[in-house]
């Protein structure tokens, strides 16, 4: 953990691999999450891996499960939905029960849209994303959604979900549709701007529903979203900042290219200060990369990332007195 409190994660993969527990205990970091596979949703298993990588000397602050956070009969209210919900809150409990008190969703019932890859500083192969080719693309469903069904969908699942998250003490992380515009393939984004944030969390009504707040994300959506230092400062005061994914991009939408954190459109020093003044403490992870050429690739991207933002945190501590 740094001075100003804030904790830096990794990815690791569900099964807990030891040398990747022990790249992050080199890395300093004191955190890690995963994406577990569907037959891994059990207390059995969530409390094996948190033994894991809690014997490296690490917390497992985040468990997510990518075919239930990103279930498209969840969110176009197709048939098995009450089937997935009812898988959700199950994997809820399990978390709750193992100790893990954070999980992660995106309403999002299609994909991560992206273009064909581009490159970025010296060849790196990166995402990247052209609105204009995306809008061009066919319907991902059977038929175009309104934004009224994918609101009221969103509010049949969390009428379902917080009492459940709510008595097992887990944490729902909400993420931003990516890139967050008003609707792609013929499905309405959910979370495109600050005030559909405000909306999820009225409906919500409740501390267990908070923010994964992506810096990527906040910065692609430009004037939507709107400053991103005041974005920070609004929603910890709210007390709806859960976690935090750092990333730059080379300009905000309609066309970016994700970058190393050095190397894009915003300042991330002053990103990572307003995070200290701000006294935020959860924890903050290194989100979408650059990729390193050839056998540079494994783990060279997360390293980098943790290295500069550690740099940050002790510019903004000196600076701030921290």
């Amino acid at each position: 953990m740094t001075k100003c409190g804030i904790r830096f994660s990794m990815a690791i993969r569900p099964d807990a691999d030891p040398e990747e527990l022990q790249f992050a205990a080199q890395l300093g970091v004191p955190c890690v999450y995963t994406w577990v596979r569907p037959e891994q949703r059990t207390v059995e298993h969530l409390v094996r891996l948190r033994a894991a990588v809690e014997s490296f000397g690490l917390e497992l602050t985040m468990a997510g499960s990518y075919d239930l956070g990103k279930s498209d009969r969840i969110h176009l209210a197709l048939p098995g939905r009450d089937e997935d919900i009812a898988k959700l809150q199950a994997f809820v409990r399990a978390l709750g029960l193992a100790g893990i008190r954070h999980t992660t969703f995106t309403w999002e019932p299609d994909q991560v849209w992206s273009s064909p890859p581009g490159v970025t500083r010296g060849g790196a192969v990166t995402r990247h994303v052209d609105l204009d080719e995306m809008r061009r693309r066919p319907n991902t469903h059977d038929r175009a959604y309104t934004e009224d069904e994918i609101w009221a969908n969103f509010a049949y699942f969390i009428e379902r979900m917080i009492p459940v998250c709510e008595e097992s003490d887990v944490r729902l992380c909400l993420h931003p549709n990516d890139p967050p515009v008003d609707a792609l393939g013929g499905i309405p984004c959910l979370i495109h701007d600050w005030a559909s944030y405000h909306r999820a969390f009225a409906l919500a009504d409740s501390p267990y529903l908070g923010m994964e707040f992506c810096c990527g994300c906040w910065l692609e959506g430009g004037e939507a979203f709107g400053n991103i230092l005041d974005g920070i400062r609004h929603f910890q005061a709210q007390g709806r900042i859960f976690i935090v994914h750092f990333r730059n991009i080379t300009s905000p939408l309609p066309v970016f290219d994700e970058t190393f954190l050095d190397d894009g459109t915003m300042d991330m020093y002053q990103v990572m200060k307003t995070f200290c003044e701000v006294g935020y403490t959860g924890s903050m992870t290194l989100d979408h990369t650059p990729r390193f050429v050839g056998g540079y690739a494994k783990g060279a991207g997360t390293a980098y990332a943790i290295g500069y933002m550690r740099a940050l945190v002790e510019r903004a501590e000196a600076e701030l007195g921290g």
